[in-house]
Order: structure tokens, then C-alpha cells, then sequence
């Protein structure tokens, strides 16, 4: 009988030992939770320089639409046949900053125009659809870009800047890196 309780002593033992350090365990990470999730960046950070996917799939032909990458306005263009056309068929020495309209969009997918929406000039915002190029105006200070976002006259010093991105499939683009 001697041994029958020495073994169930010694399994009570076992059971607080087992008990107290799970109950000590669960108190450490319910601890150490805090303090490891505040050294994660803040959302907004992560936001800031995050690389943004957009569907292009509902943006009809001839519609632009802006999204916003790293605090930035980004057009993307669905232009049409006609807008590609004239965009190719422009004179490059007719332009303040001459540049082709294959090396503005990505191979094999000319139909988008993808440029970061700020004006070379001072910083505003021009206006999708609008000037005599049917590109974009800047209202501030009369920048005209054409379809391409090359400068076609005033102020502005250089085209429109493409931001980094790429085509992840058909109908998906990624901008950021």
C-alpha cells in the first residue's frame, strides 16, 4: 500500500510542475507579445513604399483612371487604337524632350499608359483628356502633354515620368518594385 501512495504523491507532483510552467509560459508570450509586435513598421510605412497591383480588366478603352503608389497620382491610360496611333506617327524633333512612344510603354502592351501624374513643371496635377493633343493639361501653368505624356509645349522641361512596373499577366499590372 506503501508504494500505491508514494506513486500517486509523485503523479500530483508531476501534474503542479506540468501545470505551473504551462500557466508560466502562457505568461511570458502573453508578455513578450507586446513588446515583439511594436517593432514591427507602422501600416503606413508599409503602405508608403509597398509596390500596388492594379486590375486592369473594368478600365474601358479610352478611360483613364489614377491610383495612388508611394503618395504619388499614377494614370493608367487604356488608350485607344487611334490615341496609339498618333502617338507613334508624332515627329520627334517636334518635341522639347524627344522620346518614342515604344520606349513609354511596355512591349507588346501599347494600349497602356501607365505615368506617374505630376507635372515636370512645379508639381501639380494635370488634367487626363484635355489640352489639343487630348493628352493632359496642366491648368496651373499651361504645361500640354499628348497621349504618350511627352511634353508637347509650355513650361515643363521633360515628359511625364513612368514609374516602375510591370505586367504580371494580361490584365494585371504591379507598380513598384
Amino acid at each position: 500500500m506503501a508504494s500505491t501512495s508514494a506513486s500517486a504523491a509523485h503523479t500530483r507532483r508531476d501534474f503542479l510542475y506540468v501545470a505551473t510552467g504551462s500557466v508560466a509560459a502562457v505568461g511570458a508570450a502573453f508578455t513578450a507579445w507586446p513588446l515583439i509586435y511594436q517593432m514591427n513598421p507602422d501600416a503606413s510605412t508599409i503602405a508608403a513604399g509597398a509596390p500596388v497591383e492594379v486590375d486592369l480588366t473594368p478600365i474601358a478603352e479610352g478611360q483613364v483612371i489614377k491610383v495612388f503608389w508611394r503618395g504619388k497620382p499614377i494614370f493608367i491610360n487604356h488608350r485607344t487604337p487611334k490615341e496609339i496611333k498618333e502617338a507613334e506617327d508624332v515627329n520627334l524633333r517636334s518635341l522639347p524632350d524627344p522620346q518614342p512612344d515604344s520606349e513609354r510603354v511596355k512591349k507588346g502592351h501599347a494600349n497602356f499608359q501607365v505615368l506617374i501624374g505630376i507635372c515636370t513643371h512645379l508639381g501639380c496635377i494635370p488634367l487626363a483628356h484635355s489640352g489639343p493633343y487630348n493628352g493632359y493639361f496642366c491648368p496651373c501653368h499651361g504645361s500640354v502633354y499628348d497621349t504618350s505624356g511627352r511634353i508637347r509645349s509650355g513650361p515643363a522641361p521633360t515628359n511625364l515620368a513612368l514609374p516602375p512596373y510591370e505586367f504580371v499577366s494580361d490584365t494585371r499590372i504591379r507598380i513598384g518594385a
